[in-house]
């Protein structure tokens, strides 16, 4: 067009009459027209197409600079000075710090450390800490006061005199500062002088928070003995809590384990627990909303390693870690922990157990032999919640309390829970740390069978994952109790579908137990995209019989309006081979 309007340009050419002036000079305004109508389409998508790669070097330049999550940081000020990612909870921080004397329990792993060293420093007085967050807004006078901060996870695995050593030793930190007493000898008497003379000495009353209070404790809660000198040493501790009221401004004690469970707390009756009420539900990890804001950035990351949209990034993050509800209104919460060791490896793994099972709830859950294949689908009432360690009669407080169930529903009218794993991550991992326990097989074996049976199901080839089956548990030695599980029928049918359920759940499908039908119940149902299986396992009879079951109880019937294929199967045990015997699969 430039080269169009150059050659028509009446400058560079002589006009002889006014006709041909006429023509040329109504062809310039056309081409005059033209180039301005031209230009500002040139302009218009010059300035689109710039917007647009502005957005696209923003977006690049973004991903590539590096997010610190804060793995393993549990220390408040060194987040803050690291510039690592942190989820704003201090709104909900001033509002707890508004009460006087405060119980959080929470599961492992999900940031009770690093809210109590928020605490921690908002009561010293860091403002500065604080720039920027929703709390910055609340506070307006920022008072310091003396704060006494205990971190019982070191007293661990301790013996009586190691528990004493390490309290000591933390008393030793504070006493270098507001002085001691040598009157004094137990730790509960160094405990009372230091809320004491910091109260004297600064002029503002004491800050007492301690975190994983109940550390000391949880290794030994199988053994009476153990558990009742560790108790008593405990109690005497915190009986200042109680009797240093006058000298406390705030109190704020977290753990895994809640209070009344351990009876530790006997002496103090002015708790606030503050662990199921609804406007704290989501003081620790990290709800859907949060996901959606703080961490959109990484949610793309994350979708263009894997090669997928967004969306189904989102959704498969919601299968793996989300599902935790601490209240019957809770919105829903994502362990924090697993979230953010997922986008700092850029990889959807089950972080949660790295470091396994913990050894006490194995303890708990063998004393009171706990039916592991019903712990998807449990009813419980609120005194579940608060039942002290004497009067446990089965390891479901605990289970909650560490985060292997969670809250899935609430009946006012009957006022039960409904119990169930909270996602893929917890029924994948507790699977697979709980099925040595029962097995006796190695890791490898363990991971071998694993490989083959979920394959050949990922192929809907049952008769496949059956042979790897029995190969594997003809391989396993005695099962705890030997001779005795596979003598008593009951225990040995409950012992193979125990097996059989923990390999089902490393698939993360949807597997039911003793599923009930107007005639009986089914001992197993397992749910896949392209069909439903019915499972009935008989020991020492016959697979025939198993489906003659099937059929006479009509367990399929539940499932006859479904599209998907049905399938039952029968299989029987042997007690003399101590493996599969045989078995019958048919379709509907």
């Amino acid at each position: 067009m430039i080269f169009a309007l150059i050659s028509t340009n009446p400058l560079k050419h002589k006009i002889n009459t006014r006709h041909e002036h006429t023509l040329v000079a109504t062809q310039f305004q056309k081409e005059k027209n033209l180039y301005k109508r031209e230009k500002i389409a040139v302009h218009r998508w010059s300035k689109i197409f710039l917007l647009y790669f502005c957005k696209v070097i923003y977006k690049a330049m973004t991903m590539i600079q590096e997010r610190i999550y804060p793995v393993g940081i549990q220390d408040f000020e060194k987040l803050r000075t690291k510039g690592a990612v942190y989820v704003d909870k201090t709104d909900l921080i001033y509002k707890l710090a508004q009460k006087d004397y405060v119980f959080l329990n929470r599961p492992r792993r999900f940031g009770k450390s690093l809210l109590s060293s928020t605490l921690k420093y908002y009561f010293q007085g860091r403002k500065d800490l604080f720039q920027g967050l929703a709390i910055e807004k609340l506070e307006t006078e920022w008072t310091e006061y003396p704060v006494l901060y205990f971190d019982l996870s070191t007293a661990k695995n301790q013996d009586l005199a190691g528990v004493r050593s390490e309290l000591e030793r933390q008393l030793r930190t504070y006493e270098s500062v507001y002085g001691s007493d040598e009157k004094n000898d137990s730790p509960g008497k160094r405990l009372t002088f230091l809320i004491n003379t910091a109260h004297s000495k600064t002029g503002q009353k004491t800050v007492v928070i301690i975190d994983e209070y109940d550390a000391p404790m949880l290794d030994v809660l199988h053994d009476d003995e153990r558990m009742g000198e560790v108790r008593r040493m405990m109690q005497e501790f915190y009986a200042p809590l109680k009797a240093c009221d006058a000298d406390l401004r705030f109190v704020f004690i977290t753990g895994i384990t809640k209070f009344s469970q351990l009876s530790i707390f006997s002496v103090i009756n002015n708790l606030t627990n503050v662990s199921m009420q609804p406007e704290f539900s989501a003081i620790c990890g990290i709800t859907e909303e949060e996901l959606h804001t703080v961490f959109e950035e990484d949610i793309a990351m994350l979708a263009e390693k894997y090669k997928c949209p967004e969306e189904d990034m989102r959704i498969r993050l919601k299968k793996q870690y989300d599902g935790y509800h601490f209240s019957e209104e809770s919105s829903d919460i994502y362990n924090p922990f697993s979230l953010l060791k997922a986008f700092d490896q850029r990889k959807i793994a089950s972080y949660w157990f790295e470091s396994g099972t913990p050894t006490y709830l194995i303890h708990q859950m063998r004393r009171f032999n706990m039916d592991i294949t019903s712990l998807d689908n449990i009813e419980a009432s609120p005194s579940v919640f608060d039942r002290p360690s004497e009067s446990m009669t089965d390891a479901l407080a605990l289970l909650y309390q560490i985060g292997y169930l969670t809250i899935k529903s609430y009946d006012r009218d009957f006022e039960t829970y409904q119990l169930g794993i909270p996602n893929k991550e917890v029924k994948v991992g507790l699977s697979e740390n709980l099925l040595p326990s029962f097995t006796n097989r190695s890791d490898l074996d363990n991971a071998t069978l694993i490989q083959k049976f979920c394959r050949a199901l990922l192929n809907e080839d049952l008769e496949s994952a059956l042979i790897a089956l029995r190969a594997y548990l003809a391989g396993i030695p005695y099962p705890e109790g030997g001779k005795d599980i596979l003598e008593d029928m009951e225990k040995c049918e409950y012992y193979y579908e125990t097996i059989f359920y923990l390999l089902f759940s490393f698939m993360n499908r949807h597997i039911q137990t003793q599923v009930k039908t107007s005639r009986g119940r089914a001992d197993m149902v397992m749910h896949t995209r392209k069909a439903i299986y019915v499972f009935e396992l008989k020991i020492n009879k016959s697979a025939e019989l198993a489906l003659r079951q099937i059929d006479e109880k009509g367990y399929m019937i539940p499932f006859t309006a479904d599209e998907r294929k049905l399938i039952k199967c029968g299989i029987n045990f042997s007690t003399t081979t101590r493996t599969i015997d045989e078995w019958i699969i048919k379709e509907e």
